[in-house]
């Protein structure tokens, strides 16, 4: 089997990395070993996900990524199962900004936010710890996408 990634833009002028992104997706799952799930990536600017944010979380300020995972499960036309996972946005100007405070490229963060938001849609969950500038995480969810990134160091959307 294999998993089904619908990656999109709202408000914002599409990237030209766009079309890169659903294969790096893939790749995330492989190394997850995650199969036969459906999710959606949205990227947008600060103004949308920040009313997402507010609407979904009652925070009024934009961040990086929110997941909104759905767990249902539906049969396609060939009668296989799949799991909906639910769906991630990614602001892109939060990304600029992450990137420069971790004194790291835009590519590197994007990967981060995308495994990031996967991780959510699977269950994952790290509480109040986030990733810091100069520590190591301590809770599993955030060590995993650490040593999953490690592997996927050499891929290159941006």
């Amino acid at each position: 089997m294999a998993n089904n990634f619908l990656v999109s833009v709202q408000g914002i002028e599409e990237p030209e990395w766009l079309c890169r992104v659903e294969p790096f997706m893939q790749k995330i799952a492989g190394e997850l070993l995650i199969d036969g799930q459906e999710a959606s990536v949205m990227f947008c600017g600060d103004e949308t996900i920040r009313q997402l944010n507010k609407d979904y979380r009652n925070i009024d300020a934009p961040t990086d990524v929110l997941s909104f995972e759905n767990g249902e499960k539906f049969l396609d036309q060939e009668g296989q199962e799949w799991l909906l996972a639910g769906d991630i946005a990614i602001s892109v100007d939060t990304l600029k900004k992450n990137a420069e405070y971790f004194g790291d490229d835009i590519n590197s963060e994007l990967k981060r936010l995308l495994l990031h938001g996967l991780l959510h849609l699977n269950g994952y969950d790290h509480g109040e710890e986030h990733i810091e500038k100069g520590k190591e995480p301590e809770c599993q969810m955030l060590k995993l996408q650490e040593e999953t990134l490690l592997k996927l160091k050499g891929e290159k959307i941006i």
